[in-house]
């Protein structure tokens, strides 16, 4: 808890969720000594769980309220998920494993969160059935901002956060929505896993040919 005021995260709700998911429940069983460590760690199929502060900067920026609805992208190991369940009324989370998403799905059961929903897909398409979203999230980089999420993403102030840029030179970013407005806020340099998929990287090598470019969408240099 102080060592997140330290590093800038004041929002006290956030911190006290940072403080409550068991993130060792969330971790390998033979890296749980790095479970309380302010460091990514693998969780296997090339994936991460993110630190903790980049967890916390990522969720403070979504500025959470209890009632919104929050799309997330990249379930992983469902650590961010926890934290988002916990913080919102109900999250919806897509993840392209379905190895990692049923553990995810198995574990936040067991933990009692009852306002989670775990899809296997695409998560660079986000999930439309339960469009439009308050928040959306994306634990993955992508090339330029998805259209997909674009479209979902609810126009009554919605948010998104999401790292966008090369494979080693990553802006990680707050898109505030306003009608047909999107306003970008700048949270940093970041280094994330490359999202895959129609919207995305066509593969998991980031350095080849990124997915189609939707209507509208630039490209989006790190910086």
């Amino acid at each position: 808890m102080r060592e997140l005021w330290e590093l800038g995260i004041h929002d006290e709700r956030v911190r006290t969720a940072m403080a409550t998911v068991p993130r060792d429940r969330f971790v390998p069983e033979e890296l749980s000594a790095l479970a309380w460590t302010n460091e990514a760690v693998p969780i296997g199929l090339n994936q991460t769980i993110s630190q903790p502060y980049v967890v916390a900067l990522m969720t403070e920026a979504l500025a959470l309220t209890g009632t919104e609805r929050v799309l997330e992208i990249g379930t992983g190991s469902g650590y961010q998920t926890a934290i988002l369940a916990a913080l919102a009324a109900g999250v919806t989370s897509v993840e392209r494993h379905p190895q990692l998403a049923f553990a995810a799905k198995r574990r936040l059961g067991d933990l009692g969160y009852r306002n989670v929903n775990v899809h296997v897909g695409d998560g660079s398409n986000g999930y439309p059935p339960d469009a439009p979203y308050d928040r959306i999230i994306v634990t993955a980089a992508a090339p330029r901002l998805p259209e997909p999420l674009q479209a979902q993403l609810s126009a009554e102030n919605g948010r998104m956060v999401i790292p966008i840029g090369e494979p080693q030179d990553q802006r990680l970013v707050m898109i505030e929505r306003r009608g047909d407005r999107l306003i970008e806020h700048p949270l940093g340099r970041v280094r994330f896993v490359p999202l895959i998929g129609r919207a995305g990287w066509r593969t998991s090598r980031p350095d080849a040919e990124p997915g189609p470019r939707g209507p509208g969408q630039n490209d989006a240099p790190s910086g």
